[in-house]
């Protein structure tokens, strides 16, 4: 028997152990396989001793039977906020009121680190063993969510944890970490952040879509909703990550600096942010959190700011609390990428291709310093999947220089008033019936002559991505439509000084500096002319494809559908679109006469030696909304070697996918190809 209680706690030891190394190091020292086989063991032991089970048994995790309530849990000490800066000047500003109450001569440091969007959780030790985990409630109260954080993998339920046991390798993680673990007090009270990966949200949200449940809006919500979940079996399965950064009470001797402080964190076996720094001076601080800003799309998890702390504990403390806020440290925020507003109505613009894109109109918000009226809906499918409604109040999202997008509704704040969004049977500027094709989101229209569509075809030929004509907006494509001085892109070459000055708004400098644009885009190669053409499915990647196959217009626009799918990245479904475009009489008759126009019709062949990048050989398909354009995206991998195709298939290595990505995605699923998303890709062309 005594030997098999020294097993018992041989396999606790490991498991714990192993459970570190994976779910806080991400370094791994034993095969998945490996890990069952002692977990299964574990099992077996206290299945045939449950008298056994202590809390801290790593089969402890997997989760209890349903609660009827979270109990109340008063913290030792207050669970404090901070107060927000939004500029350098701003945390200067702070500073210059703190220091008033600073000794004179007394030395000052900085310690930055990340503000994790996340679920604060406040966790109790005794004699090394996790006994409680709460809330952070009101500060002073919480609730009490034990069993759900036990199934969180990254929180330690025994400390010290020894992260250098015989095979193992040196820490990555967390800063100031030590080969081996201090000593831990008798009563040790941690302050951390629950949280999800960038990554393993989005993994989770397409398995829960996939299974044909909700998903969820933002990895925040999803955290704080799983470890509230009244189930932790629930939890249990859900990808929950943690890292401490503050130690509340204790009856032992703990670090006085906050970077030493996690240092010690980190020693003991608690997840630790390894992109903090400590700095002598505030400007450094300043320097180093703002630019956190630009690269806040870098870290794995979101981050709404960055925490600029007195790293003297000491000092912190004496300096006191002013409301419910420390004196000793202060959140720089991130400028908004999101926020909340009612849906006013719902608007339709048609595509150049007749494709009908729902998009919203908004009560005006303010997201990162922009005013947003409008924002893409992606399309109706993606509507009825996120369950938006008209007089929704709504999450509007903006990334970088994204359109802003509406990412799902708030509906706890629904009336009841709100009203379900159907798709449109008839084209709102023509009248004609709408269609959709078997195995398409889009909903069309299939009126050729739409007066809907010129608009959009205009404004697609003469942007930045295709005829790069500047100056020839979307206002003046529509006065020079209005006033019938356009009635097909060819017509934009046509245009006279006289016409333009007849003009509401043109004078002489205008009218010449547009016709001078006009004149430089006759120059734009072959590529740039065939995707400026509009033709579904064919966007600047497969574009630069068929100039390269067939060196100008004329072929091009002969080529049968054999042909054409024998370019790579050209599957039947884009071959059939282009011959369908091709064959018509008076698309025949347009590319005649931009033709006659002076357009570059011939491609200058130019082999590109990407033989040295280390993608070389690999394809990937880009879809989806993402933070920066498409072609962006697409040059940085074709700078490593890599190609980039527009259609899935079993030759496709990666699918660099972003919201509402649609039938690309499901292909890919289908074809089992690696899926990226943008975190994700930044990843693998950074290493």
């Amino acid at each position: 028997m005594a030997d098999l209680t020294q097993r018992l706690t041989e396999l606790r030891e490991q498991i714990n152990f192993h459970n570190y190394r994976y779910h806080v190091l991400d370094d791994p020292v034993i095969s998945d396989a490996e890990y069952d086989r002692l977990l299964n063991e574990l099992k077996r032991i206290e299945a045939e001793h449950p008298k056994w089970i202590t809390p801290d048994s790593p089969t402890q995790r997997v989760g209890g039977q349903v609660s009827e309530r979270f109990a109340k849990v008063p913290h030792p000490a207050p669970i404090l906020s901070l107060a927000n800066a939004f500029s350098g000047d701003d945390v200067r500003d702070w500073f210059t009121r703190i220091s008033k109450l600073i000794p004179e001569g007394r030395q000052v440091q900085f310690t930055v680190e990340p503000k994790i969007d996340g679920l604060s959780v406040v966790l109790h030790y005794r004699d090394g063993v996790f006994v409680q985990g709460a809330t952070r409630g009101d500060g002073n109260i919480g609730e009490d969510i034990t069993p759900n954080l036990r199934t969180v993998r990254a929180l330690p339920l025994k400390i010290p944890v020894n992260s250098s046991r015989p095979g193992s390798h040196a820490r990555r993680g967390g800063v100031g970490a030590t080969s081996a673990p201090a000593t831990v007090p008798a009563t040790l009270v941690v302050r951390g952040e629950a949280f999800i990966e960038l990554q393993a949200f989005e993994e989770m949200n397409a398995q829960i879509e996939k299974d044909g449940g909700k998903t969820f809006a933002n990895p925040r919500n999803a955290a704080a909703g799983f470890l509230r979940q009244l189930d932790s079996r629930i939890t249990a399965t859900r990808p929950i990550s943690l890292l401490c950064y503050q130690i509340v009470a204790t009856d032992g001797a703990t670090p006085r600096s906050q970077f030493e402080l996690l240092g010690y964190l980190s020693a003991i076996g608690f997840p630790t942010t390894d992109i903090v720094k400590r700095f002598d001076s505030l400007d450094q601080a300043i320097a180093y959190a703002e630019a956190w800003i630009d690269k806040r799309d870098t870290l794995s998890f979101e981050a709404d700011g960055v925490v600029i702390k007195i790293d003297d504990l000491d000092l912190q403390q004496e300096l006191g609390i002013v409301g419910k806020d420390p004196r000793g440290a202060i959140a720089l925020k991130f400028p908004a990428r999101e926020a909340t507003t009612k849906l006013l109505d719902v608007g339709v613009n048609i595509g150049r291709t007749g494709i009908m894109a729902p998009y919203a109109i908004l009560e005006p918000v303010n997201v990162g310093g922009v005013t947003i009226e409008r924002a893409t809906l992606h399309n109706y499918d993606d509507i009825a999947r996120k369950d938006i409604r008209s007089g929704d109040r709504v999450i509007v999202k903006r990334s970088g220089d994204v359109i802003p997008y509406v990412s799902g509704p708030v509906a706890a704040a629904r009336t009841g008033k709100e009203k379900i969004i159907a798709p449109p049977k008839k084209c709102p500027f023509c009248e004609t019936p709408t269609i959709r094709r078997e195995g398409e989101v889009a909903i069309y229209c299939p009126n050729r002559d739409c007066p809907g569509k010129l608009d959009r075809a205009v404004q697609f030929f003469v942007s930045k991505g295709a005829m790069d004509i500047d100056g020839l907006g979307d206002k003046i494509a529509s006065q020079l439509i209005e006033t019938g001085l356009i009635e097909d892109v060819a017509d934009i070459y046509a245009i006279t000084r006289d016409q333009l000055l007849e003009l509401e708004g043109f004078a002489e400098k205008k009218a010449d500096k547009l016709l001078a644009s006009i004149e430089a885009s006759k120059a734009r190669p072959l590529d740039r002319l065939i995707a400026a053409l509009g033709i579904p499915h064919v966007g600047s990647v497969a574009a630069e494809a068929l100039a390269g196959q067939f060196g100008s217009i004329d072929k091009f626009m002969q080529a049968d559908e054999e042909a054409l799918t024998q370019i790579e990245g050209i599957g039947p479904t884009i071959a059939a679109s282009i011959v369908e475009w091709t064959q018509r009489k008076d698309h025949v008759e347009l590319v005649a006469r931009l033709k006659k126009a002076g357009l570059t019709t011939k491609a200058e062949r130019a082999a590109i030696d990407q033989s040295g990048g280390a993608l070389t050989g690999k394809t990937f398909v880009i879809t989806g909304t993402l933070s920066r354009p498409r072609d962006e995206i697409a040059t940085l991998i074709k700078s490593v070697g890599g190609k980039v195709t527009d259609s899935v298939s079993q030759k496709t290595d990666y699918v660099v996918v972003g919201e509402a990505a649609g039938s690309k995605l499901a292909k890919a699923q289908q074809l089992g190809v690696t899926i990226l998303d943008e975190t994700a890709l930044n990843r693998l062309l950074q290493s």
